[in-house]
């Protein structure tokens, strides 16, 4: 079967343990990703954030929910004033140490995992957008990284 690019569509940010939140879904259902999978993924979110440090509260995640039983949550956040933190769970895949094929039942596997080529997209435009807003000026501008997100469409076949 020949690789396809998937749907990615880009949820308004929300604020989990005193971090502001970005949000990229990943699917190849137009439908979207069904909202009991949503609502066990965020759940799951506080375990995969780090201590604050002193750098502004901001992370970004990819909620991917996979073609077979596979659901995942990748949390990138930034810590360290230019370091990407990474912490993921997994529900429905096995392989991964999941306990059955239920894609709302997240685990969070002991893994270096930090994305498949569906959820690594975002990574490029997080990085580029905390240089513009948070680095760059002269005063950071937490409002305006967390305004800054990657355009819904696909994941890739972009200029």
């Amino acid at each position: 079967m020949a690789f396809e690019e998937k749907l990615l569509t880009v949820p308004p940010p929300l604020e989990v343990a005193g971090r502001r939140i970005k949000r990229y879904h990943v699917t190849t259902d137009p439908a979207g990703i069904a909202p009991d999978v949503q609502e066990a993924a965020y759940a799951i979110l506080p375990k995969l954030l780090p201590e604050p440090d002193g750098t502004p509260p901001a992370t970004f995640v990819v909620l991917h929910r996979g073609g077979d039983s596979g659901a995942y949550l990748n949390a990138y956040s930034w810590v360290w004033d230019n370091v990407l933190h990474f912490r993921g769970a997994a529900a429905g895949q096995p392989v991964l140490g999941c306990p059955d094929r239920n894609p709302a039942h997240f685990v969070t596997p002991d893994l270096p995992w930090i994305g498949c080529v569906w959820e690594l997209p975002p990574i490029v435009h997080e990085r580029d957008a905390w240089v513009r807003h948070m680095l760059g000026p002269d005063s950071p501008d937490l409002d305006g990284y967390l305004a800054d997100s990657m355009p819904a469409g696909t994941t890739g076949d972009r200029p």
